[in-house]
């Protein structure tokens, strides 16, 4: 009756190493996901993401729970860059990292810096678009009514905007807006013709005067078919003409042009 007994403690004897696997196991899927989390690629982190998932699901393990993976993706998904206005008409960076892959508060930062005093008179605007970073430059300090040639003040403006930008490797697209007001005069025939114009003199200005790639730069004009506010008071059509600067990604930094 010992010899038995003793047979069947020693095969128990072994069953500690079942927990002890599932345990390294567990804590092996703790470090990916914290590994994954380190880098700010949201289709990088859903890939490693799915394949611990689908690692355990081999295993047998974790078949019907779908929460480590869901919420490790969302959580890490948020990361990512906004700007939204604050009680000053400015903007705040909410998170660091933008969908460009350039640092969006240090870009904000320096922009900030350079060109505070048109900001807090309402000639430039800086926020974050679904598109990318937006630069936006108002009618008010770049363009008289009706015009397309940039005032006397304008391009230093313009080049103090492209010392910072210049610091990047950025693809861009400058964007021609206009209000609804039909314009027919003797150099524009629609705000078509006018928001272009107005697009094309600031694209001319970074490219001739602070040297930007015209490779890596596009033009349009939208007329007033983008608003950016309601035309139907004063304050939304002055929003509302405007050229907007897009950083729409960004790669090798650029070397700006010896003066």
């Amino acid at each position: 009756m010992r010899r038995p007994r003793r047979k069947e403690e020693e095969g128990h004897a072994d069953r500690w190493m079942v927990s002890y696997a599932d345990f390294m196991t567990l804590l092996f899927a703790l470090f990916v996901v914290l590994f994954a989390s380190s880098y700010h690629d949201k289709k990088t982190v859903q890939r490693v993401s799915s394949a611990v998932k689908n690692g355990f699901q081999e295993m047998g393990t974790f078949l019907e729970s779908d929460s480590v993976q869901d919420h490790s993706a969302s959580d890490m998904s948020k990361l990512g860059s906004t700007l939204t206005p604050n009680e000053n008409g400015g903007a705040k960076v909410s998170q660091v990292q933008g969908n460009a892959g350039i640092d969006v508060a240090e870009l904000h930062r320096k922009l900030a810096m350079a060109l505070g005093k048109e900001i807090a008179r309402q000639e430039i605007d800086l926020r974050m678009s679904p598109e990318g970073f937006v630069i936006s430059l108002h009618e008010l300090g770049f363009f008289n009514s009706g015009e397309a040639r940039l005032l006397p003040g304008a391009a230093d403006k313009i080049k103090r905007i492209a010392a910072v930008l210049m610091q990047y490797g950025l693809d861009m697209r400058v964007e021609g807006h206009s209000d609804n007001v039909p314009i027919h005069n003797a150099s524009f025939a629609s705000n078509w013709d006018l928001s272009t114009a107005r697009a094309m003199a600031v694209a001319m200005m970074l490219i001739d005067e602070a040297g930007f790639d015209p490779n890596r730069m596009s033009i349009a004009g939208y007329g007033q078919y983008h608003p950016a506010a309601s035309n139907d008071t004063p304050e939304g059509r002055r929003a509302n003409r405007r050229v907007d600067i897009v950083v729409v990604s960004a790669s090798r930094p650029q070397v700006a042009k010896a003066p």
